[in-house]
């Protein structure tokens, strides 16, 4: 009986220490992904989850989003926008006056618990306009070894985004907080970093290498604008990221917060040169060395941007950099923890009754 309940004891502390491993860290061996599930910031009854034919239906149901992307190889990717996937069932904040899809982000992730962040601003034709697609078929033919769908971002630099054998799509929101406008004369960043720093004019203006950027799009187009980069003035504070963790960076987001409570979300693998690449600047001085008046003495400028100037962010009061939650347990790791947990009892049973595989 002793030995009975040692080694039960000893199974028990096997099974609950290899699920501590696994809640820490939240990695497993990627599967091939049969449907994903669609959660967050949604309107009530936005479907919960879909499979392949989930996925084909609402493809045939809305043309308008279904989307081709042919990459330097030939290869041909298919599926629909992921822009208008989301904006299908994406909810709104009435308490926010202007572009409350600034504030929106999406999280996909894939069976094996590789995330990546994107900003749904990054995505919409007002704003940054890439063509971010949910992609379902490779050269005609349905995805196989990517799992059933994957997220294919063709205007990255490398493909640290796509996620493959997608198992989850969920939606973040920053919420609104109201707050007196007034014109800003130092910001802070902080957040997920090693040292949260403070800037006014002077500091800021050392800080890095001037840059000058001249806006090609309405409603500023000619504009220029002084200043540095947002991806290397975030990094001068030094952002958290796990090594331990492929492409820890692209699980993060920053929040960029005027005097007013006006805010826009940035992906950090938006930013980051080795993915999006895009051109954000702290911007100081307009192209003559004036100051941006009214603006503030910071004001974010996204010279890419098409059409609008939403994610232009005057009188910059913060930029705080965001890790996103860890993601649940995809369904792989439950299969796995439930084959943990059977082969446990059964070679306890097996013991207990003196029989052998």
């Amino acid at each position: 009986m002793l030995d009975t309940k040692i080694f039960l004891s000893r199974a028990a502390a096997l099974v609950w220490l290899s699920l501590a491993i696994l809640l820490a860290n939240p990695v497993f061996a990627a599967i091939p992904s049969s449907q994903f599930s669609l959660g967050g910031y949604l309107n009530a009854g936005s479907p919960a989850s879909f499979d392949l034919a989930a996925l084909q239906s609402y493809a045939e149901a809305n043309p308008g989003a279904q989307k081709t992307v042919t990459l330097s190889n030939g290869d041909v990717y298919t599926g629909v926008s992921l822009s208008g996937f989301l904006g299908s069932y994406l909810k709104t904040d009435p308490t926010v006056p202007k572009n409350d899809i600034l504030r929106d982000y999406v999280v996909a992730t894939g069976t094996d618990g590789y995330k990546a962040v994107f900003s749904l601003a990054e995505m919409n034709a007002s704003f940054g306009n890439h063509n971010d697609i949910l992609a379902y078929k490779l050269n005609g033919a349905d995805l196989t070894s990517n799992g059933f769908a994957r997220i294919v971002s063709p205007d990255d630099v490398k493909a640290g985004r796509w996620v493959s054998n997608l198992s989850s799509l969920h939606v973040g929101h920053v919420d609104y907080t109201p707050a007196a406008s007034g014109v800003s004369g130092q910001f802070t960043v902080n957040g997920a970093v090693a040292n949260a720093a403070t800037y006014g004019l002077t500091s800021l203006a050392a800080a890095l290498p001037a840059q000058t950027v001249t806006v090609n799009t309405p409603p500023l187009t000619g504009s220029s604008f002084t200043g540095v980069s947002l991806w290397d003035l975030v990094n001068l504070s030094g952002i958290n990221a796990n090594p331990a963790v492929k492409n820890d960076i692209l699980g993060k987001y920053v929040v960029a917060t005027g005097s007013d409570g006006y805010q826009a979300v940035f992906a950090l693998g938006e930013l980051n040169p080795n993915f999006g690449n895009i051109s954000v600047l702290v911007a100081y001085a307009d192209g003559l060395g004036n100051s941006l008046g009214n603006k503030g003495f910071a004001e974010l400028v996204v010279p890419g941007d098409v059409a609008k100037g939403g994610r232009y962010v005057s009188n910059l009061t913060s930029l705080t950099v965001v890790s996103v939650a860890s993601v649940p347990l995809p369904a792989s790791a439950i299969f796995m923890l439930s084959g943990l947990f059977a082969f446990g009892f059964n070679s306890y049973r097996n013991r207990l009754h003196g029989t052998a595989r």
